[in-house]
């Protein structure tokens, strides 16, 4: 659980760190899971020897994931930060090759590529490789949950990352490293921003990203993954709760032909592995 003060912390700085999360054997066997046969050839299909590469759906790559996404150190923690009910909006294996100067990531905002309807949603790195500056350790800004949503709009499209860079080139002192070890966690609010440098260390550095949800927070844009929707902890009590706030939902290019308009598929809102899964839960 999370002590009064840390929640406090999170809430004022719109991010955590917290080290040793993770048992020894539990790390090891995410790292296998990490180099499972399957994984590493998506991974390599992808050109993760060369760039950084978010694998998304890794929950349905291998059991190990599907598991941490429900670990008790993490559920339990969210619980204190956005209620008991809580489900998995996407999850991805991010890697870093081994290449130096590889994998650099804009500054950006979560919530910017899935708007919802409420903004109690918070990503969560677990480290399986050492967090460093040299390996491309992620940065934020502290506090910049507070500012809302930041423009991540160029020429009428989705940008992929914020486009007032004000928010971190003139504020140099609020940028922070979230530089977990292998086996902790970071994290996030979807307000805050957030970025890495490129792996400079001559050596991997891979996390896996869990996006996760509050029960009522409703998905207005973006795509809708196979696991989107597992429910982690808690019940879908089938009720959506919104903030007031006006949101310009992201534009994708490209997404006309494949969804048939450019907002994405999340007219779904479950994924089919994710309806499966809970299916599974509620026969047990």
């Amino acid at each position: 659980m999370l002590s009064e003060n840390e929640v406090a912390r999170f809430w004022e700085d719109g991010y955590l760190v917290i080290d040793d999360v993770l048992s020894s054997a539990e790390l090891q066997r995410m790292r296998e899971a990490a180099d499972d046969p399957a994984v590493i050839r998506g991974l390599k299909d992808r050109g993760a020897e060369d760039r950084c590469v978010h694998f998304l759906e890794i929950t349905a790559k291998h059991e190990a994931f599907r598991d941490l996404a429900r670990h008790a150190g993490i559920v339990e923690r969210l619980a204190k930060l956005i209620g008991p009910d809580i489900q998995l909006q996407h999850s991805k294996l991010a890697t870093k090759p081994p290449k130096k100067g590889a994998g650099a990531f804009g500054w950006h905002q979560d919530f910017a590529y899935f708007p919802h309807t409420n903004t109690d949603l918070i990503a969560v790195m677990v480290m399986l490789d050492d967090a460093t500056p040299e390996n491309g350790g992620m940065y934020a800004v502290k506090g910049s949950h507070k500012r809302g949503l930041l423009n991540h709009i160029r020429d009428g499209y989705f940008a992929g990352m914020c486009m007032e860079s004000n928010h971190w080139e003139d504020h140099p002192d609020l940028v922070v490293p979230l530089m977990a070890k292998a086996g902790g966690i970071s994290l996030h609010h979807a307000y805050t921003l957030h970025g890495s440098p490129p792996n400079r260390s001559g050596g991997p550095r891979r996390g896996v990203v869990f996006q996760y949800r509050a029960d009522d927070a409703y998905q207005l844009a973006d795509h809708v993954w196979v696991d989107t929707g597992f429910q982690v902890r808690g019940e879908n009590r089938g009720q959506v709760r919104c903030e007031n706030m006006k949101l310009t939902l992201p534009k994708f290019r490209g997404r006309e032909n494949e969804f048939g308009q450019p907002y994405g598929n999340m007219y779904r809102q479950i994924g089919e592995y994710a309806m499966r899964w809970n299916k599974e839960a509620v026969a047990v």
